[in-house]
Parts: C-alpha cells; sequence; structure tokens
C-alpha cells in the first residue's frame, strides 16, 4: 500500500506528535511520533517518510520507514522492502519483505481476540520454550511454525544467486 486511502487519518511529513496518540479509524503516519500509539480495532501505516519512536497496538500495522518500539497487532504485522525496525512483534501474521531492516523478536500468536491464553494452549504448543537468536535473512523465520524467535536481519536485493 504505496499511499493512503480517503479513509485513513493522515499525519504529515511535517507533523511531530509526542505523547499518547489513539483513536478509532485508520491511521497513516509520515511525520515524527514518539510516545504511544493505540489503535485496538484500527489499522496504523507508517509512511516512507515516518519515524515512530512508540509502542504501537493496532489491528495491523505496515511499516514503511521507521519504527523503534515494540508492535502488537491483532492480525497482521507487515515491515517493507524499506521499513526499518528496531523492537518485538507480537501478531497472528508477520510478512517482512527481502530488503527490510529489523531487529527483534517475533511471536507469532494463534488468535490475539482472546484475552487470556491458557496455559493447557501453550503447552500443547510444538514450538520449542526457548528459541534461539537466529540471525538469518528475512524470508526464513522459524516463527512460521507458531513459536518464537529472535531475527537480526538485512536482506539486500540479489542476495539469492
Amino acid at each position: 500500500m504505496d499511499t493512503p486511502k480517503t479513509e485513513f487519518a493522515h499525519i504529515g511529513k511535517s507533523v511531530i506528535i509526542k505523547g499518547e496518540l489513539s483513536g478509532s479509524e485508520d491511521l497513516y503516519i509520515d511525520g515524527q511520533v514518539e510516545g504511544s500509539i493505540e489503535l485496538s480495532g484500527n489499522r496504523l501505516i507508517i509512511g516512507p517518510h515516518g519515524q515512530v519512536r512508540a509502542n504501537v497496538n493496532a489491528k495491523g500495522v505496515v511499516v514503511q520507514g521507521k519504527l523503534d518500539g515494540n508492535i502488537r497487532a491483532t492480525e497482521r504485522a507487515e515491515l517493507t522492502k524499506s521499513a526499518i525496525a528496531v523492537g518485538d512483534i507480537v501478531a497472528q501474521r508477520v510478512a517482512i519483505e527481502e530488503g527490510a531492516y529489523f531487529k527483534g523478536k517475533v511471536d507469532i500468536q494463534k488468535d490475539m481476540s482472546a484475552k487470556d491464553v491458557s496455559k493447557s494452549d501453550a503447552v500443547k504448543s510444538e514450538a520449542p520454550k526457548a528459541a534461539p537468536v537466529v540471525s538469518a535473512p528475512a524470508g526464513a523465520s522459524s516463527a512460521a511454525a507458531g513459536g518464537s524467535s529472535s531475527v537480526t536481519a538485512k536482506t539486500t536485493p540479489g542476495d539469492g544467486k
């Protein structure tokens, strides 16, 4: 998604926000935000010029610019090829494009709409209790099986020769 659709609230390149940001509509950030972002039932797009230093809680998150903070997405988190993200990601689905920079931990959740995950569900998981720190291309993730992994990845186009 290169440009925001009309249903997105828009924070432009020259806007700087410090503090708690919350809302009940989708949000596109191309400026600077520092603090926290709470969009529980909505989507957040950090545009290519966006610089965010905040923990994010949203339905879906797309990072095209810079993010320094944790992402908690009830559905999907995506890092595009221009993304620079440092922090942990907790989501049902995670996509990291080739060329993106990501440093942090990925935790794939089965169903994030449930407030409490019972301990019996955690025991049934096939993933190991403690995942090792992994340094791999963004396309390779041991978290796809439903477990957790720590990943530091920087991919560059043309690596797959």
